[in-house]
């Protein structure tokens, strides 16, 4: 089985359990298939308007991000978790999206950073939650 960049499966790193409705968008193939490897019963959904626990997009637009977030604040589990990817490293000059500035779009639409990892050489990811007065 893969690890992650730590070591790490991915899938832990990502928090991910059994049963959780999933929506992943621009996931490289790649990430995909080493959480695939984990072998968890997660439940796909084609549309995160029909309720998802977890999220995860990638994103190297500040105005995608923000559009993206506002709606998925939406449509997670108030207890759900949506992960935020970017690129990082060397990565990162094909884009003017950091770190920084994923936070800040996040925590400014009300979400709370709470973890962040590297996902590989070319990715970084920040997780956001909604806050708890907000649940």
């Amino acid at each position: 089985m893969s690890a992650g960049h730590s070591g790490t499966p991915l899938a832990r790193k990502l928090n991910l359990r059994d049963g959780q409705r999933c929506w992943f968008e621009g996931m490289p193939d790649h990430v995909q298939d080493e959480i695939d490897e984990y072998a968890l019963d997660l439940v796909f959904v084609a549309d995160p308007a029909e309720g998802i626990d977890a999220a995860h997009i990638f994103v190297t637009d500040g105005a995608h991000l923000s559009a993206r977030l506002s709606r998925l604040k939406g449509q997670i589990a108030s207890d759900g978790q949506i992960w935020v990817s970017f690129p990082n490293g060397e990565s990162a000059s094909e884009t003017a999206l950091d770190e920084a500035q994923v936070q800040r779009i996040g925590v400014e639409l009300g979400l709370v950073d709470t973890k962040k990892c590297a996902l590989d050489d070319i990715w970084s990811s920040v997780k956001f939650v909604i806050a708890k007065a907000d649940r």
